[in-house]
């Protein structure tokens, strides 16, 4: 342990608080990658048997869920010491031994870890209707509620995927029996639980608030996902638009032992209320909002918006530094990046977004910033006279957010 408080320090003191990150991907059995995140097409499948790769993990110290077999650092990030990459320490590691230092006394006080994560979530189709319990469900299985937020970058979507539209809720008329026969018929066939559900078309460059609790049924758009650290869900659809079975182990997925086979337990997990609210539209999307005066922005040389921004537990931005422009950007949390467009410097070390990764590969587009880094400013500066830096960042708790 000592040692990897030698190159936590190290990596501190050698990025002067901002910290270069691994790329982390996580394969998902029951996924089919879109293939817009950027890994070489012939990676995809690296893993084998594991699953396709449709996942890139962004300033996580959550570990990935992914049954049994599964490596005890899967989608956990690891800082880059040094340029040679040679060594290496653990984001959740730097974050258990130097704390405060880290992600601020306000947040270590509060959860004595850093609470959140974000994801590329790249599926070539549709996801299950599923759901992330509440905390109430997860703290009996040892984990937390999972709040999330969707967002869907331009930069990432060169295609929408077999179905970009999104299942949320059910429809407000849903009675509660419609959906216990559902889940109890889940090993029939298909168990027709969409059926009870609305859709939405996905709109590029903008998003969504969905709270544990909520049953969702993610479209084919490669999203940008902030989230509460955790990793509980349960998928309650039996079979796809594409014929795919969902195995049982997922319905039950996450529940206390005691409980498996208790259909009522499963209604139980549901957030009645939000699910058949006829306002969800209204209360949970999401436009980018300016931080500040739009023309006030532009004359400074960069863009910056909130983009995830109904949840007090995560949130998240997007900054677009402008062509040729310099400029200082101070926030009054730690947050992890993922760059998306562009070259340039940030807080003295490189960052550009690559066109393609190798599985195992180095790269500069993602970083963590520190509390400190963050409050003191980071300079930034667009090397380029034609393409805009565009950067997502993303919080766990963000004073500068005003619900």
């Amino acid at each position: 342990m000592e040692s990897k408080k030698v190159l936590a320090e190290q990596a501190l003191e050698n990025g002067n608080g901002i910290l270069r990150l691994a790329p982390t991907w996580v394969p998902r059995s029951f996924c089919r990658p879109g293939k817009r995140i950027k890994l070489h097409p012939a990676d995809y499948y690296v893993l084998g048997q594991r699953g396709g790769i449709d996942e890139r993990w962004f300033s996580s110290t959550t570990w990935a869920e992914n049954g049994p077999g599964t490596p005890e650092d899967e989608g956990l990030s690891y800082i880059v010491v040094d340029e040679t990459g040679k060594d290496k320490v653990l984001l959740r590691d730097a974050v258990d031994l130097l704390g405060p230092e880290m992600i601020g006394k306000t947040l270590w006080d509060k959860y004595h870890r850093w609470p959140m994560f974000s994801k590329f979530f790249d599926n070539a189709g549709p996801l299950p209707h599923h759901i992330h319990h509440r905390d109430q469900h997860a703290k009996r299985v040892g984990s937390c509620g999972k709040p999330e937020m969707y967002f869907f970058p331009a930069q990432m979507n060169n295609h929408g995927g077999e179905f970009p539209f999104t299942f949320f809720g059910f429809n407000p008329e849903t009675t509660k029996d419609q959906v216990l026969e559902s889940l109890k018929n889940f090993t029939k066939g298909d168990n027709n639980i969409l059926a009870l559900s609305r859709a939405y078309k996905l709109e590029l460059d903008t998003g969504w608030d969905v709270p544990p609790g909520v049953m969702h049924a993610p479209g084919s758009l490669c999203t940008y996902e902030p989230q509460f650290a955790s990793d509980v869900y349960a998928m309650y659809q039996s079979v796809l638009m594409n014929g795919q079975i969902v195995g049982e182990d997922l319905l039950w997925k996450n529940t206390p032992p005691e409980e498996v086979g208790n259909y009522e337990y499963l209604l139980d997990v549901i957030d009645w209320d939000v699910n058949v609210d006829p306002d969800f539209h209204n209360k949970r999307f999401m436009k980018p909002r300016p931080v500040r005066d739009m023309k006030d922005m532009l004359d400074d040389g960069y863009i910056e918006e909130w983009i995830s921004y109904k949840n007090n537990l995560v949130c998240a931005k997007r900054l677009t530094v402008l062509p040729g422009s310099t400029v200082t950007i101070k926030d009054n949390a730690a947050y992890g990046l993922i760059c998306l467009e562009g070259h340039g410097t940030f807080g003295g070390h490189k960052i550009e977004s690559p066109a393609l990764i190798r599985y195992g590969e180095l790269t500069h587009d993602e970083y963590f910033v520190t509390a400190k880094a963050a409050e003191d400013g980071v300079v930034i500066h667009n090397d380029s006279a034609t393409d805009p830096i565009v950067i997502l960042k993303h919080f766990s708790e963000n004073p500068d957010l005003h619900l």
